[in-house]
């Protein structure tokens, strides 16, 4: 997979997309990640790339020119048209599905916006979904971009040591991730669960199935509702569920 992202901070960019496990994929050349700095797509000696709005108000915006010419020299350079993503606060939220999805792409681009944001001709012209991480705004798109840029790498086949590291983990399946725990066993007084200790695959199998449920039940039972699930699972959250409606009849 190809990553090119479109920056007003490469340097940024490339100082956390060089590091740890990504940085030993792109070693490896098991994905590659480039970082362009849109400025040198800027006309004036000034390099400048923002200019005021019209109708007025705070701020300035990130001209489409510049932008523009970017994509295109990357589009040239890989002889295709890579789909192009716009960070953006006002985009559909980012989730495990969706970057199972971007995945599957042998070329994304992704724009990082800044000030105020981009000239809405840029984004209607080029931008093919516009996805956010959060409800929230921040100073710029960068965040955002290495944060789709490394959770979609991690994906990829060979970036992770075996894809259980990621099939088993919160949202893959729709559900949050099982608690998990490390040696010693017994630490200030607080033991890891019997099961877990026990050699019974089966057992701990179920154990974290269970888990997995409970954590999702308590801590995000919005996920529930798209979450494949078994018979046997819905039988387990309807026994927590009677629990968690007993428990609130006994306080009040």
């Amino acid at each position: 997979m190809r990553i090119d992202i479109l920056t007003l901070f490469p340097e940024m960019c490339e100082s956390v997309m060089c590091e740890s496990i990504i940085g030993r994929a792109r070693e490896k050349g098991i994905i590659e990640i480039n970082c362009h700095q849109i400025r040198d797509y800027a006309f004036d000696k000034h390099k400048r790339v923002d200019d005021s709005t019209y109708g007025g108000g705070m701020g300035m915006l990130m001209k489409a020119e510049p932008i523009a010419l970017c994509f295109e020299d990357i589009c040239k350079s890989t002889d295709t048209r890579p789909y192009f993503i716009y960070m953006s606060p006002k985009g559909k939220t980012l989730t495990q599905k969706k970057l199972i999805e971007l995945s599957e792409c042998k070329n994304i681009a992704i724009l990082c916006g800044h000030y105020e944001g981009v000239d809405q001709r840029l984004i209607d012209e080029y931008i093919d979904e516009e996805i956010s991480i959060g409800d929230y705004v921040l100073t710029g798109g960068e965040l955002p971009a290495l944060v789709l840029a490394d959770a979609v790498s991690r994906l990829i086949p060979g970036v992770l040591s075996d894809d259980v590291c990621f099939s088993e983990e919160s949202h893959y399946g729709g559900l949050l991730e099982y608690p998990q725990y490390t040696k010693p066993s017994v630490w200030r007084n607080r033991e890891v669960p019997e099961v877990l200790l026990s050699g019974h695959h089966a057992n701990i199998t179920a154990w974290r199935r269970a888990q997995s449920l409970e954590e999702t039940f308590f801590k995000r039972p919005d996920l529930l509702e798209s979450a494949e699930l078994t018979e046997k699972d819905r039988k387990f959250l309807s026994t927590l569920m009677r629990n968690a409606e007993k428990n609130l009849d006994d306080t009040t």
